[in-house]
């Protein structure tokens, strides 16, 4: 996919910081509103609605203005969440330099740092990296939800999945505790054994989390599995119109087994802290994120 022409402005903001609804809890921060990589997937797009845009999702991007951050001790202990909603390394991030600024205002906080991108750019602020790493909790996350790159440049604008793996190592090997996300899994195409095996020797933390079609884009990625994948298409008139959770209880079942074979620590809904032995990473099942939004890394589950 090419890289969409933006449309920018700023945005003066009362504060960055807002509380969190993800599974882990703490604050969600999001220096920017829209995201370059355009995803066809992105549940993030409902924003727009609150922002007044009317513009195509990936087409434009707000630069937030926020007051400094004048006591960023308040966090200590806290977990916060940068990208939840606009990856913080997004191509413009190069110019605006406002995840940057962010992680400088919280540099000496104390708090528990989770970064999530799609983009290798956070090398750039690998000197500041190792330094909050030395003074806090940090983690870097990258979404890897396939490892065909025809695939990738089918769904998203971001940078190619090599380019993320060859960050993810980058980083691992300084030291600094890191994810690999897989997601979101597309039913008959993502293949998360393979994508593990990619992984495990650089990560501390496999995330798993399906692909949830709600809203606008839905019928879009429907529409794309009829047109390029016509024989998934019955998988996915079952999964997401008939809500049969067969196919995502086997990849469950398929996770779990994956992790004993590989000596591997297989958890529900919870993320624990410690870094792991190169190679056995954490293995966390995140599906039915709709069940596990806002359960704080309790292991629990909202039935």
């Amino acid at each position: 996919m090419e890289q969409p022409i933006i449309k920018v402005d700023h945005v003066t903001t009362k504060g960055v910081m807002t509380k969190s609804n993800t599974p882990l809890g703490g604050y969600s921060v999001n220096p920017y509103v829209g995201c370059p990589h355009a995803c066809k997937y992105c549940y993030a797009s409902f924003m727009k609605r609150f922002t007044g845009h009317t513009e195509d999702w990936g087409t434009f991007m707000d630069v937030k203005d926020w007051p400094v951050i004048a006591n960023p001790k308040k966090y200590a202990g806290q977990k916060i969440i940068i990208g939840t909603v606009t990856d913080g390394y997004n191509p413009l991030e190069e110019r605006y330099r406002k995840t940057r600024q962010l992680l400088t205002e919280l540099k000496d906080s104390g708090a528990d740092i989770l970064i999530c991108t799609k983009s290798d750019l956070v090398l750039r602020d690998m000197d500041l990296l190792m330094e909050i790493n030395r003074k806090n909790r940090l983690t870097v996350s990258w979404s890897v939800n396939t490892l065909d790159e025809e695939f990738k440049n089918d769904m998203d604008a971001a940078v190619s999945i090599e380019r993320r793996l060859a960050a993810m190592k980058q980083v691992y090997d300084a030291g600094i505790r890191t994810v690999c996300f897989i997601s979101p899994v597309f039913p008959g195409l993502t293949d998360i054994e393979a994508i593990f095996h990619r992984a495990k020797d650089q990560c501390d933390l496999i995330w798993l989390e399906n692909l949830n079609l709600r809203g606008g884009f839905k019928a879009d990625i429907m529409k794309y599995i009829a047109e390029k994948h016509p024989e998934l298409f019955p998988l996915y008139e079952m999964i997401y119109n008939k809500k049969n959770r067969s196919y995502f209880r086997m990849l469950e079942q398929k996770a779990e087994e994956m992790a004993r074979v590989n000596n591997c620590q297989f958890v529900d809904n919870e993320t624990p802290y410690e870094r792991v032995p190169q190679g056995h990473p954490t293995i966390v099942d995140y599906f039915y994120h709709e069940e596990v939004r806002g359960t704080g890394n309790s292991g629990k589950r909202n039935k």
